[in-house]
């Protein structure tokens, strides 16, 4: 396996509710791959990391098995598998037109799977032959635009679901959630006085109301400006977690997926190209797919030799790369470079590796496009008083503390 910090060259109530794989390049799966299948990925991360832990035990209450969803002769989802567990947030991430969207709308209710079935809460509730309505499916939804009745005030719009309770457990029921989400003061407003925040926290406050197995959450911040967006992520995280519900969202956000998230899959094509924690899918893709889709991703272009990596921004230690093995001396290999595995330095045009020939601002830092000798080209990140200056000659170092993903070509 590669060897960590390898461095290179510059070193609720109760009365209502009774009414993986292994590593990319892992040498025991990508050593086969490379002498049998030229061009094929290694397979990436799989070991679900530490921050956000779900209990292994954990009881699945939402799965998806072999489901196919054919429009015609489109196919917008092609056989996703899938476990949700309990209390678990699950994002599904990717480009548009990727079926994300058509997943979160088969779980709901709202189409029926062409192949697969899908179970909630163990009862299984669709499959090409049978499909449970939406409202017996024990699933929340919380749409885009929130959907509030603009007519009734807030208690009426979180009491509407409420139908098989009795008037005071309604009541409780309500107050326990105007208080989860931080609402109790505004209970009399009605929609058209609230603002987006609130509007988001009382859709949220409804969808939650009558407990359901499965809350959706359909790209449930593209309608709040950029401050806002960041500052309910961690509220929405904060009430789905005090709530204990188990939640699927869907987002093209990378970053939304990122900090909301227990675990993400990435999708692309209608496929799962991964599933795993935030940390291992970012840090550990994979397919170039994932690695590209996720962050600022650059691969340079790299033969491995005698146990090193000769790539345009000179040769380093092959124990770098995440799971080397000796197996795959010779081959030609992509290595997943983000702009802060890589510094800038001025130099002269005659041993420069490289030209700047953009830069970007970004508050506390400027990332920098370098145009290698090579041809390729890599992004450098550095602090906001490190200024270069366009059609500046550069060397570029390799400074990562942590293994590099790659990718045999």
């Amino acid at each position: 396996m590669s060897q960590q910090g390898s461095r290179t060259r510059g070193a609720v109530d109760a009365d209502v509710a009774s009414s993986s794989k292994p590593d990319a390049g892992s040498s025991s799966n990508a050593a086969s791959s490379a002498t049998s299948t030229a061009g094929s990925e290694p397979a990436g991360a799989g070991s679900e990391t530490a921050s956000r832990p779900i209990a292994a035990g954990s009881e699945t209450v939402l799965a998806l098995d072999g489901v196919h969803k054919r429009f015609g002769s489109e196919s917008a989802v092609s056989g996703v598998d899938l476990a949700v567990r309990d209390g678990e947030l699950l994002t599904l991430l990717g480009p548009s037109g990727c079926g994300k969207t058509t997943t979160l709308r088969l779980i709901a209710g709202l189409e029926t799977p062409s192949e697969g079935r899908i179970t909630i809460g163990g009862s299984r509730v669709a499959d090409p032959d049978r499909c449970v309505d939406p409202e017996d499916r024990d699933v929340g939804i919380v749409f885009q635009d929130f959907a509030l009745f603009p007519h009734l005030s807030v208690r009426e719009n979180v009491a509407f679901g409420l139908t098989d309770a009795s008037s005071s457990a309604t009541e409780r029921r309500v107050d326990d959630l105007l208080d989860l989400v931080n609402m109790s003061d505004h209970g009399e407003k009605t929609p058209d006085q609230l603002s987006g925040g609130q509007k988001q926290r009382v859709a949220l406050a409804r969808s939650l109301a009558p407990e359901p197995d499965v809350l959706l959450l359909d790209e449930p911040f593209s309608n709040l400006d950029v401050r806002l967006r960041v500052e309910m992520r961690e509220e929405v995280r904060r009430i789905l977690k005090e709530a204990g519900v188990t939640a699927v969202s869907v987002t093209h956000d990378q970053e939304e997926a990122l900090s909301i998230s227990d675990r993400i899959a990435v999708m692309s094509d209608g496929k799962l190209e991964q599933i795993g924690t935030p940390e291992s899918v970012f840090e550990q893709p994979e397919s170039k797919f994932v690695a590209s889709f996720l962050g600022r991703a650059a691969f340079l272009k790299g033969h491995l030799r005698d146990g090193a990596v000769e790539t345009g921004v000179g040769r380093f230690n092959a124990a770098t790369l995440e799971g080397y093995d000796t197996v795959y001396d010779g081959a030609p290999v992509d290595v997943l470079v983000r702009p802060d595995d890589l510094r800038a330095s001025p130099t002269s045009e005659e041993t420069a590796d490289g030209t700047v020939v953009s830069r970007q601002y970004v508050g506390p830092s400027f990332i920098y496009r370098v145009e290698l000798d090579s041809g390729e080209s890599v992004h450098c990140l550095h602090n906001h008083s490190e200024e270069f200056d366009l059609d500046e000659s550069v060397t570029v170092d390799l400074v990562a503390d942590h293994p590099l993903a790659w990718y045999p070509r």
